[in-house]
């Protein structure tokens, strides 16, 4: 397992959450896919469950809410940046060019954060940890592996993330149109352009699980149903796969090549 215990540099992705239309639904799916343990909390806290890996945090799902009179949001996983100051940081993304879309909110003791979208419109969050770090597990079956901005303008993100967060977007050697995120000379997730994915799909973060097997995994979510949206394939990093589940929030799976 690798274990996360200190708090991640400013930039690193460090957390996803699931807002979903019903929540229990998507806790009994997660917990049959990846073996999480997660059920819903505390009434002040809107009922989000904390899941869990070997009883180590691993991601969130909340119930999806809206402000009466709004539309629903979509059931999509959220990425959160990791932010030492919140304020700071939204004052950063605001200045470089983003759209907020919660201003700073504190969550008890366990931290602030924000919901924000990049100048191509994609959405992501900020976390600044308190008594939460964010995910305790990553790197390992079950848990988050890596987060990926799908962006229509690679020299704008690469300026905005520079300019919010410090994020450097620099080519990936060895990949035809892909970059790499670094923070502090470590790489901590990716960058590709929307020319993959379906036609009129919006500038996203997409976020990757990390499995044992992609293609029995796959067979799994299938009886579960959830809904294949790249069939398994083999790529320079492992094999994975795009799915969705069965209400419709995408994800990426991967065996990754062992280092």
């Amino acid at each position: 397992m690798t274990e996360v215990t200190a708090p991640y540099p400013t930039g690193t992705p460090c957390w996803v959450d699931l807002m979903a239309k019903d929540q229990q639904a998507a806790l009994d799916f997660y917990r049959d896919l990846f073996g999480w343990q997660g059920r819903p909390g505390p009434a002040e806290f809107g009922g989000y469950a904390v899941c869990e890996l070997n009883g180590r945090a691993a991601a969130g799902i909340g119930p999806a809410m809206s402000p009466e009179g709004a539309p629903e949001p979509p059931t999509v996983w959220t990425s959160y940046l990791a932010g030492t100051d919140a304020q700071v940081t939204q004052d950063a993304i605001v200045s470089a060019g983003g759209t907020l879309l919660v201003p700073v909110m504190d969550v008890g003791t366990l931290g602030r954060m924000l919901i924000a979208a990049d100048p191509q419109g994609a959405v992501f969050g900020v976390w600044q940890p308190g008594e939460f770090h964010g995910a305790r597990v990553v790197n390992e079956p079950g848990a988050l592996i890596w987060n990926e901005l799908h962006t229509s303008d690679v020299p704008g993100a690469t300026a905005f993330y520079g300019e919010a967060f410090g994020i450097e977007i620099e080519p990936l050697d060895g990949a035809d149109s892909y970059w790499q995120l670094r923070v502090g000379g470590r790489t901590v997730g990716g960058v590709t352009l929307l020319d993959g994915d379906p036609p009129g799909t919006p500038p996203h973060w997409l976020t990757y699980f990390a499995v044992d097997d992609v293609d029995s995994t796959v067979d799994a979510l299938v009886k579960r149903n959830g809904t294949v949206l790249a069939p398994p394939f083999d790529m320079m990093a492992g094999r994975m796969t795009v799915v969705a589940d069965p209400q419709g929030a995408p994800f990426a799976m991967i065996k990754p090549i062992p280092l």
